[in-house]
């Protein structure tokens, strides 16, 4: 659970907005008999960080966390009933950060014990989201035993993947807290955080950086990399396009501006005072935006953002001693 957690601070703190965020926990490892820290969760033995503090808003929890509601918030097939916030509302300029972590095997994943997603299922389903226009680039990373045979299946484009571990190898965790009794995180997603925690929302990091800072003598797998399908060089790649709520700005035609802008005013209910654009354009200041846009106006001048939108998927609660 510290996986995903860990994952969902960074996020949150490079600017990604909980709105856009949709946080998955099979396990409430926080009220487990186990743990003797009741309504907090850490990634190190000494406790200095709470990970589940007062800030969490997990959109799917408990018996929600299935393949089916998985499947529902990527492909966008969810039932009227379903909130907006529990929908991935998402366009053809959205950037999709997917982090997966859990028990696995060569080309599956459990679920909570209960059900398996595999990665015939994971491509079928990034295949939908390339048809139905729901993604401009995805990133998809899972740590867990056997980890890149989970994405050796996908074939559509714009996709980067990586993952923790070869095939036949296990994931391994990295810190164990004598008092739980229990490895509270894995070796792969804590380096990571590590090397995120260098990061701001200004960074000009790249993707190639963030691999090249991973060492295999302290994570104990081979992590994997998928680039083929991906459109562009991971040296030009900021990571900060997906785990950062930093927009992009794109100037068009002086003649289309005042017409979409006042589409945006009547779609997304625009005022003056503040502005929310939708879930798939995320501002760490609403207000800001709101000036750039008027600028911009007055010059007739077209603006276009997109950003990240973030799933973690936590699917298995509480991670093993050793490895998984």
């Amino acid at each position: 659970m510290a996986n995903a957690l860990g994952m969902y601070r960074t996020v949150k703190r490079l600017g990604i907005p909980d709105s856009n965020i949709i946080l998955m926990l099979a396990d409430d490892v926080s009220c487990n008999p186990r743990n003797k820290f009741p309504a907090s969760v850490y990634a190190q033995p000494g406790r200095h960080l709470d990970l589940y503090g007062d800030n969490i808003e997990v959109d799917y929890r408990g018996y929600e966390v299935t393949v089916e509601n998985f499947i529902r918030v990527l492909t966008g097939r969810m039932e009227p009933s379903v909130p907006r916030s529990k929908r991935l509302l998402t366009d053809d300029r959205s950037n999709i950060f997917v982090y997966m972590t859990g028990h696995g095997g060569n080309e599956f994943l459990k679920f909570q014990d209960n059900e398996e997603i595999s990665a015939f299922d994971i491509a079928d389903a990034f295949e939908q989201m390339y048809q139905k226009k729901r993604y401009n680039e995805i990133l998809f990373m899972i740590d867990t035993c056997q980890a890149n045979t989970m994405y050796s299946k996908l074939y559509s484009p714009n996709i980067l993947a990586t993952g923790s571990s070869e095939k036949g190898q296990n994931s391994y965790s990295h810190s164990s807290d004598n008092d739980i009794g229990v490895a509270v995180i894995d070796a792969f997603t804590h380096y990571i955080l590590e090397f995120m925690e260098g990061i701001n929302k200004t960074s000009q990091m790249s993707m190639d950086d963030l691999i090249k800072s991973w060492d295999v003598s302290k994570i104990g797998s081979n992590p994997g990399v998928r680039s083929d399908l991906f459109n562009r060089p991971l040296y030009n790649t900021r990571i900060t396009d997906f785990f950062g709520g930093v927009a992009q700005v794109e100037v068009e035609s002086p003649n289309s501006f005042h017409e979409e802008f006042v589409v945006c005013n009547e779609a997304d209910s625009i005022e003056k005072e503040s502005v929310q654009v939708n879930r798939t354009i995320p501002t760490s200041s609403p207000t800001s935006m709101f000036h750039h846009v008027w600028l911009y106006a007055k010059a007739r001048k077209h603006l276009r953002t997109w950003a990240a939108l973030v799933i973690i998927g936590s699917l298995v609660g509480w991670v093993g001693f050793v490895k998984r």
